[in-house]
């Protein structure tokens, strides 16, 4: 196995388990290179360096995010988790005690809602 870090030998593993496990550790290295580019962008002196390490570090979060998205597609618990927590505004500690309380305002994402309430006036 190309990949490195599975705990159980790859033949037990079924092919979702492993392309899974493909994108979580791509994810990783994504996420690392951003560190990296940033610690790069903030210790140089040159503007000109600085700014190609930038585009660099965002090109990086880019790879993130469209891992980030697949993963999501391919786990249902991901995806509940991540529209719970995602595009909230509450403190994030407290965004699952909103959730389950059945607030409406921990996500509106999940909602077909736009949040600019009724159009129409009191009839």
């Amino acid at each position: 196995m190309a990949s490195e870090g599975l705990h159980e030998a790859a033949e037990l593993l079924d092919e979702a388990t492993v392309d899974r496990h493909r994108a979580i550790v791509s994810l990783k290295e994504e996420l690392e290179a951003v560190d990296w580019y940033d610690q790069r962008v903030n210790a140089t002196n040159d503007s000109s360096l600085a700014d190609i390490l930038a585009h660099n570090r965002d090109e990086e979060k880019e790879h993130a995010s469209m891992t980030l998205e697949w993963l999501r597609r391919h786990d249902p618990v991901l995806d509940e988790h991540l529209r719970t927590y995602l595009f909230t505004s509450a403190p994030v500690t407290e965004v699952e005690a909103e959730a389950a309380a059945g607030s409406g305002g921990a996500n509106p994402a999940s909602s077909s809602s736009l949040g600019i309430g009724s159009l129409r006036g009191n009839e």
